[in-house]
């Protein structure tokens, strides 16, 4: 039975047809934006160079049998976290005294932890963890914004000493140089979203 839509029933049809098509080009662009989520009146931030903190006097605990030095660490981490507010473009770099945010630094942790082994007990996957103390001051009222404590990023990798095969090996420096940017990039959207 073949159903014939009269005038009333093509205009409702394109009535509904439209308010679907209005429906779906709108709602998903609900509530995003790709502005910073800080006040108007913090255009200007200052990082200061990060502290290393990492405490080698501890014995270490089960989970992580080995402490890892990794020497200016916290000053790859410094440049990271500069180069991508650079790149980020919401707050801009500034002398101390011309900024007014300041964020404060401290590198506290560095691990190296195995995930996966092969069958001949190698290590054939690593997660590297660069654990900081941050915090954001307002520069102009001296007070505190903000504080993280053991503030993450985190890189997994296959070793190029792997017996996998068909995955992208890194060494550990490249590994490292990926965390640092990983933990950049957390701490520049940390700063840049609402508090």
């Amino acid at each position: 039975m073949k159903k014939e839509y009269g005038v009333s029933g093509i205009n409702r049809y394109i009535f509904l047809l439209s308010v679907w098509v209005v429906l779906l080009l709108c709602v998903p662009g609900c509530g995003y934006t790709t502005r910073s989520m800080i006040s108007s009146k913090y255009r200007y931030i200052y990082i200061t160079p990060f502290v290393n903190k990492v405490d080698f006097s501890q014995e270490s605990a089960v989970a992580s049998k080995y402490k890892i030095y990794r020497p200016m660490l916290e000053t790859e981490i410094t440049k990271a976290v500069i180069n991508k507010y650079i790149f980020d473009g919401n707050l801009k770099i500034k002398e101390k005294t011309a900024a007014d945010l300041v964020l404060k630094g401290e590198l506290v942790e560095f691990r190296k932890d195995p995930l996966r082994y092969s069958e001949s007990d190698e290590v054939d996957e690593y997660r590297l963890n660069i654990l900081v103390n941050i915090s954001l001051w307002d520069n102009r009222e001296n007070r505190m914004l903000w504080e993280e404590k053991n503030f993450t990023g985190d890189y997994t990798y296959f070793p190029v000493t792997s017996t996998l095969t068909n995955v992208a090996k890194k060494s550990d420096d490249q590994a490292v140089v990926e965390g640092v940017k990983d933990l950049a990039r957390r701490v520049v959207e940390r700063t840049v979203e609402q508090w």
